[in-house]
């Protein structure tokens, strides 16, 4: 073993000097490291990754650390491999669709660029900041997942590090390619625990020329229920549909996009308003749509699931859960997909574990999942972040194949993965 003096120097030689001691803000939900490196290539990050593997060290890697508080905290951590230098938009083919960036290219900037030629990565950017490896990280995607798919149905290929600082390429650059493919799904809302990517390729798809949103205020979970199946069959087509509810027994507010042609907006918007009912109306694009509920960049943020049968089920569940644990929580999420979000403004471990084991206790009733995606350390050390999770043997064995030593993000994932 090379001591931290010679550990700097490799890794410096590594990334051109572009390495150093890990400073105060060095750290992974609460876990300093050691030592950050900021690789500009996939050959500098696979030098990067041969001189943890070499050393032992136990590896991380960040973007614009948006989402470093989620997950659970690594076992330990001495390494940070900074993405922020990976920020090339390597190949657009706009006649295929098709974009190829680096792991730290901003989805905003992405945006921009695909933006030129009408085109655009049907991923919304849930939390503001996040890069094209934070996005594959942890997988989220946001409204337009109803129409487009999740992230993992987006990716083509990634090129990325394994534990042992070799560089594996996964699928392509054509949509229909097979070779790989599932790899590249894999590593999708991995948080990092099998390899570190560098760059993935994406299918693209055309921006409308039109866009309009409907929206209505419903008194309940059952009616929002019904509002997000009675648009889920209409033949208007909508493109997303979210659901918002501030507080636990409010009013929840539907709103649905469609999109298209100018004229065929137009008359579809005004059959969404047909379709929603009573006080539904065209509107500007919500302040809400597209991003997590108030309060959960201060205190904790669960992630629901469940079939779309059961989306008033899982509202009110979370409102029962919420009056049993004394607390509160606001909700947000894509009503389409059955994916939700509900964020806890307390940070009483006692009460946000009484909420999760309520809510984890209801939820085969809707057949959906419950994840503590983001909490303080004292909460974390009361609550199973992760919950019950199927396959979990399956999962291990994939990660002992890829990382044998568990040093990429040791524990950041389920089950300790």
């Amino acid at each position: 073993m090379t001591g931290p003096a010679g550990v700097l120097d490799a890794l410096r030689q590594a990334t051109g000097g572009h390495a150093g001691p890990a400073g105060d803000g060095d750290a992974v939900d609460g876990v300093p490291a050691r030592f950050v490196a900021a690789p500009g290539s996939t050959a500098e990050a696979a030098a990067v990754v041969r001189v943890a593997a070499a050393e032992g060290l136990a590896v991380v890697a960040r973007g614009a650390g948006t989402k470093l508080g989620w997950g659970t905290p690594p076992r330990r951590l001495d390494l940070i491999v900074d993405t922020r230098r990976l920020d090339r938009i390597v190949e657009h083919a706009a006649g295929d669709l098709v974009v190829v960036a680096q792991a730290g290219v901003p989805l905003a900037e992405l945006g921009e660029r695909l933006a030129g030629d009408r085109q655009r990565l049907a991923v919304d950017e849930v939390v503001p900041g996040t890069t094209v490896g934070g996005m594959l990280g942890t997988g989220v995607t946001g409204p337009r997942r109803l129409q487009a798919g999740a992230v993992r149905d987006l990716v083509l290929g990634v090129t990325m590090v394994r534990a042992d600082g070799v560089v594996a390429k996964a699928g392509g650059k054509v949509v229909k390619n097979v070779a790989g493919y599932d790899l590249a799904k894999l590593v999708t809302g991995a948080y990092g625990t099998l390899g570190l990517v560098t760059e993935a390729a994406f299918r693209l798809h055309p921006i409308p020329p039109a866009a309009a949103y409907v929206s209505v205020r419903l008194p309940d979970p059952a009616s929002a229920y019904q509002a997000v199946q009675r648009a889920l069959h209409a033949q208007w087509v909508p493109a997303a549909i979210e659901l918002d509810r501030p507080e636990p027994g409010g009013p929840v507010e539907a709103a649905v996009l469609v999109e298209g042609t100018e004229a065929g907006v137009t008359a579809r918007a005004e059959q969404a308003v047909a379709t929603l009912g009573e006080g539904a109306a065209r509107i500007d694009r919500p302040g809400w749509w597209g991003t997590l509920p108030a309060g959960s960049d201060r205190g904790v943020l669960v992630k629901a699931t469940t079939e779309l049968t059961g989306t008033g089920r899982l509202l009110e569940g979370i409102d029962r859960a919420a009056v049993a644990a004394g607390t509160t929580a606001a909700v947000r999420g894509s009503g389409g997909v059955g994916v939700f979000h509900a964020a806890l403004p307390g940070t009483d471990p006692a009460a946000v574990a009484a909420f999760v084991k309520a809510l984890r206790d209801a939820a085969p009733a809707w057949q959906g999942s419950v994840v503590v995606l983001a909490a303080p350390a004292p909460v974390r050390s009361e609550v199973d972040s992760w919950g019950p999770v199927s396959g979990l043997d399956l999962m291990r064995r994939v990660k002992e194949q890829f990382d044998p030593d568990a040093l990429l993000a040791p524990g950041r994932f389920v089950g300790g993965i």
